[in-house]
């Protein structure tokens, strides 16, 4: 890929060459396609698209090098690898609710702090009449899926200045963890709550991401039900195996191929059988040597991204009758929107919050609530 940054270019502009064009995608009509194993490699052309394709996907290819044409590989079929095997989904007596949110993004100029506090109040039951709180009372979990403080959070002066000029300075993450902290106590004294870090939460930047640190949370970490996991994370809920992100290896996948919809992107990685394809390449990952973690080696019931435009979601089948349900989980911040999913039959739903402040109008909707 001709356009995908590099280190020895960004080197070469010392010396007076034109720089790269900045750009949201760096996929270009003069990329090429390659396989390669440990010992050679050799250019791939005919059925396996190249702008679909992204580098780190293991894949089997069958076709032929023509005498006339050395050096290409001409494609007539191929395939990758195979979903696992997936546990029976259990027997849910009654409904039972998931509810997913990611990209809080507090400490922003967008964050919507009663748009949030609106989502905290109907999860914990202080919304709605007594059936409505009844039909919340059935949510197994929430869980916080990356970037619960804001990018604007980060800021380069504590990193730059010295250490003296910083001395009495407060940095933006700690209100804002603060905030977090207050929303988090909340649900966590009335249901389960998983907190994922994200490209902008104060943690580890390489996949996978530790957990963040239970004394971040003062209040809500007094509670068992605050659960702090790593990203990606993988659990078993009510019987219902879970697998998802925080949305970086989708947002990776997008800038580095053609396609557009990040359900798309994340179906895809269920057919490639790879959380995050990509890493090491273009996104940052630690140097396993023996293993590779991304790699599926259970099937999920649910398989979710964070941090995306919009809500989606699709049921993915595999060849042996696998069925996952592909989640899209918007920001919160741009969207007042959370996802729902009924374990017990894996539909899903939008959980929609939008008010104006300084307005008579106010609207919840909540499949939980009409229910």
């Amino acid at each position: 890929m001709e356009l995908q940054p590099s280190i020895l270019r960004e080197i070469s502009d010392e010396h007076g060459l034109l720089p790269q064009p900045l750009t949201s995608k760096y996929t270009s009509s003069e990329d090429k396609l390659i396989l390669e194993d440990e010992l050679q490699r050799i250019t791939l052309v005919g059925e396996l698209q190249v702008q679909t394709s992204v580098t780190g996907v293991i894949v089997a290819v069958h076709g032929v090098e023509p005498e006339d044409d050395k050096g290409k590989f001409h494609v007539k079929d191929y395939c990758f690898q195979q979903l696992p095997a997936q546990d029976p989904l259990p027997s849910l007596e009654q409904d039972r609710y998931l509810v997913f949110v990611s990209g809080l993004e507090i400490g922003s100029k967008c964050e919507q702090q009663f748009n949030l506090q609106l989502f905290v109040d109907m999860v914990t039951g202080q919304l709605g009449c007594p059936e409505q709180q009844a039909a919340n009372a059935n949510i197994a979990a929430v869980i916080v899926a990356g970037n619960s403080l804001s990018k604007d959070t980060q800021t380069k002066d504590t990193l730059t200045k010295a250490k003296y000029l910083t001395k009495n300075t407060v940095a933006g993450s700690v209100e804002a963890m603060k905030s977090l902290d207050d929303y988090l106590v909340q649900l966590a004294a009335c249901t389960d709550v998983v907190v994922l870090p994200g490209e902008f939460d104060p943690c580890n930047y390489t996949l996978p991401q530790q957990p963040l640190h239970r004394c971040m949370f003062p209040q809500a970490a007094r509670y068992p039900t605050l659960h702090c996991a790593t990203n990606p994370y993988e659990a078993v809920i009510e019987g219902i195996r879970v697998l998802g992100t925080s949305g970086q290896p989708v947002q990776d996948i997008y800038r580095y191929s053609s396609l557009e919809d990040g359900l798309q992107i994340l179906d895809k990685t269920l057919e490639w059988g790879h959380l995050a394809p990509t890493a090491p390449d273009t996104l940052g990952c630690y140097p396993y040597y023996d293993e590779d973690p991304f790699i599926l080696k259970e099937c999920p019931h649910i398989l979710f991204s964070g941090n995306q435009n919009k809500f989606q979601h699709k049921t993915h089948k595999g060849s042996d009758g696998q069925r996952v349900l592909v989640l899209s989980v918007p920001r919160f911040c741009q969207t007042g929107t959370a996802a729902l999913v009924n374990l017990r039959t894996l539909e899903s739903f939008p959980m929609v919050f939008q008010s104006e402040i300084g307005s008579d109008t106010m609207e919840v909707d909540s499949p939980v609530a009409e229910k």
